[in-house]
């Protein structure tokens, strides 16, 4: 339920909300898109993290031409301003195996917190596969080295007691944000 402020900035129970329309959205994503353009880096990879990131991520990946999708489905919110101790992964869990080597851009909604992010980047940095650290192109590994995965963050939003700072911001805010994906309760509520 909302209302509103004296100064007509809508609020949700205690919480004043930024909200995002769709057609702020679409011009939300083409700036993101247009700033890691413009950073000289480009994905092979979009990784989505579920369920706040899916729509975003696959704004973006329209939008810089990437084919190549993957979805981490992690739980930490329970409602507003309501979050479970620690962020937890959900199955099906992504298959990482064409990580290695790979650019990868994780996307989300918002980086509030930011330890879903936190946990993420960590998770998607860690998948790299044995590398030919000698050089000789021989194939041969040694042991404990591994190829990189060079990932970086995109979210629409960051709050500034984020625990990570997204490489790719489109706004700054510490409203709780209205999502036009989020903003109506389940059908099943209805």
């Amino acid at each position: 339920m909302t209302s509103a402020l004296d100064d007509g900035s809508p609020t949700t129970a205690d919480h004043e909300l930024e909200v995002l329309t769709w057609s702020q959205f679409g011009d939300a994503s083409r700036e993101l898109a247009r700033a890691v353009v413009a950073s000289g880096w480009m994905p092979d990879l979009v990784v989505a993290i579920a369920r706040g990131g899916l729509v975003p991520a696959g704004a973006l990946a329209y939008a810089l031409g990437v084919k190549a999708m993957g979805t981490l489905n992690v739980e930490f919110y329970t409602g507003v301003a309501q979050t479970l101790p620690e962020p937890v992964l959900l199955p099906p869990l992504m298959d990482t195996s064409t990580l290695p080597g790979s650019k990868v851009l994780v996307v989300d909604d918002v980086a509030d917190s930011g330890r879903t992010l936190e946990l993420v980047m960590a998770l998607v940095r860690e998948h790299g596969l044995p590398a030919d650290v000698d050089g000789d192109g021989d194939g041969q590994i040694t042991a404990g080295e591994r190829l990189p995965v060079e990932a970086r963050s995109a979210v629409f939003y960051t709050k500034s007691q984020s625990a990570i700072a997204p490489d790719y911001t489109w706004l700054r805010t510490d409203r709780w944000i209205s999502f036009p994906w989020s903003a109506l309760p389940p059908v099943t509520e209805e």
